[in-house]
């Protein structure tokens, strides 16, 4: 375990050198804020449900996107951040990080849990895999991630997905 976290801290140092420059801290911080508190995902979810009111399949798409992140978070936020209880990578490496330094714990990234979470929904292809994908790079590129929560953070969030994908599938069958 030691070394796995060793070159977790490596790979982490390695990013930060490699694509550091002024434009990209700019690029990183914005795509990094878009995930701020869920809340691009949250709005996601309430306009769905909104566009969902005269159509079903629309509100069901919503629904299923805030129940993910529902499931999310209680798995990510307040059942795994405090039994990990992982210090966040800038407090053990020391270094300067371009963003305001976090309350919470490292394991796993909520921005990436939350994101991957909101994403898997076979209707919306690829491209929100790749922006929930630049979220989880965000989180390393900005140093308060390691690559293993952010890693862990996407499997928690497909996961809490296809729950969510399961408990709505039932619902409505049971409905019928």
């Amino acid at each position: 375990m030691e070394r796995l976290f060793e070159m977790d801290g490596q790979l982490l140092l390695w990013i930060r050198e490699v694509f550091a420059s002024p434009v990209m801290d700019k690029i990183m911080i914005f795509i990094s804020s878009l995930a701020n508190k869920g809340m691009l995902w949250i709005g996601i979810g309430v306009v769905l449900l909104l566009l969902g009111v005269k159509g079903r399949k629309w509100s069901n798409r919503g629904l299923l996107v805030l129940l993910s992140l529902a499931f999310n978070m209680v798995i990510c936020n307040l059942l795994l951040k405090p039994l990990v209880a992982r210090t966040r990578p800038y407090d053990l490496l020391g270094y300067e990080i371009l963003v305001r330094r976090l309350g919470d714990y490292s394991f796993p990234s909520g921005h990436t849990s939350a994101s991957f979470a909101a994403a898997t929904d076979r209707r919306w292809g690829a491209a929100a895999y790749v922006l929930a994908a630049l979220i989880g790079f965000s989180r390393l590129y900005l140093g308060v991630h390691f690559p293993t929560d952010v890693l862990a953070g996407a499997v928690v969030g497909i996961l809490a997905a296809k729950a969510a994908q399961c408990l709505l599938e039932k619902k409505m069958h049971f409905n019928k």
